[in-house]
């Protein structure tokens, strides 16, 4: 299983940086082009760690159940950041959960509710995966 889950982040990191270069066509049609631009560093970021994370899989030592946990935490974690803040960016709005990136584009408040739900909701989901990770490198395979 483990193999072919690496197979499947290394694919999702080369959609996501095909998924990137397009984006950049569309930065500046967006409502928000900054936190466009952050969505396209984000991706490409996010892009590197799945390629580098699919590499390093079939080390891991996990049992199946675990490296399904771990798998789709880290997919979904990853997803959920960034689907926040391309939602931000096309609806010009995130500044009260990304007021850096976002600056002050600010939206109604459902659409500030469902990227706070989204974004807070990938940062425990990571966190889980990156400890999954972590506890199936803890020795050599």
């Amino acid at each position: 299983m483990l193999p072919r889950q690496g197979h499947r982040l290394l694919q999702l990191g080369i959609v996501l940086l095909l998924a990137t270069s397009f984006e950049g066509f569309v930065i500046p049609a967006l409502a928000s082009p900054a936190l466009g631009r952050s969505t396209h560093t984000l991706a490409a970021l996010s892009a590197v760690l799945l390629i580098g994370l699919g590499l390093m899989w079939p080390r891991l030592v996990l049992g199946p159940g675990a490296s399904r946990w771990a798998f789709w935490l880290l997919v979904y974690s990853d997803l959920a950041i960034m689907t926040a803040f391309l939602l931000g960016a096309v609806w010009g709005a995130g500044s009260t959960v990304m007021p850096l990136a976002a600056g002050p584009a600010h939206g109604s408040d459902s659409q500030e509710a469902i990227i706070r739900v989204i974004a807070w909701s990938s940062g425990p989901t990571g966190i889980a995966a990156f400890m999954l990770i972590l506890w199936g490198l803890r020795r050599h395979p």
